[in-house]
Formats: structure tokens, C-alpha cells, sequence
């Protein structure tokens, strides 16, 4: 008998862990871009007006969706500076689903896996 095991991937619900009435609009610089199954993410340092700097996760579609939405895995790369649109965590981490990216040359990608339906 040959038994394998892979990885367990739980899909989430929109609603259990994001807020569609809590948006949020920050600038920051990518400090990782995962182009992964079932959801692509990517990190950026943002810094407040103290000038404390906090990395935020952002979730996005899968890159199949992604693809058909113009991106590509090279869309972000470490360094970019990028305006990101999401809805926030509703337990108030440093995570969100990303609903649109615009890009340092003015480039907006749509990201959003369900933009809060």
C-alpha cells in the first residue's frame, strides 16, 4: 500500500477573516510577492507618521485569476513602491485582502479574490 501525504490547504470564507467595511489605502515598499495556490500574496514595509515601519500581508486572487487580470509573477518585485486597496482583518492584524495595486508608473492591477462578496 502506498499512501502520500501533502500539504493541508483550508480555504476561507471572505467574511471570516476580512471586513468589506473596514478599507484601507496604504503606500509601501514590497518586501515579498508569493505567486502560490490557492491565493497569491505579498508583503510590504509601510511606514506611519511616526515613522514606524510595520510589514502588512496582503491577500490576493489565485494567480490563474491574477493572469486574466494582467498580472504576472513579476508584477511586484522586492523594492517596488506600490499604492494597494484591500479591506482589513477583522481582528485587526497587519493583513488584508488586496482589492487593487497601483503601481509606481501609475500601472492598476485588480487583485481582489472576492472583494467582499
Amino acid at each position: 500500500m502506498f499512501l502520500s501525504a501533502g500539504p493541508a490547504v483550508a480555504h476561507h470564507a471572505f467574511t471570516a477573516e476580512f471586513d468589506a467595511k473596514k478599507p484601507i489605502k496604504m503606500t509601501g515598499t514590497v518586501t515579498k510577492f508569493e505567486w502560490t495556490n490557492p491565493h497569491a500574496w505579498f508583503y510590504l514595509d509601510v511606514k506611519d507618521d511616526s515613522g514606524t515601519v510595520t510589514n502588512w500581508g496582503f491577500e490576493m486572487n489565485s494567480p490563474n485569476m491574477l493572469l486574466r487580470n494582467g498580472w504576472t509573477r513579476n508584477s511586484l518585485k522586492v523594492g517596488d513602491v506600490i499604492t494597494v486597496e484591500a479591506f482589513g482583518a477583522r481582528d485587526g492584524s497587519h493583513i488584508g485582502n488586496a482589492k487593487s495595486v497601483t503601481t509606481s508608473t501609475g500601472q492598476q492591477l485588480l487583485a481582489a479574490p472576492n472583494q467582499g462578496q
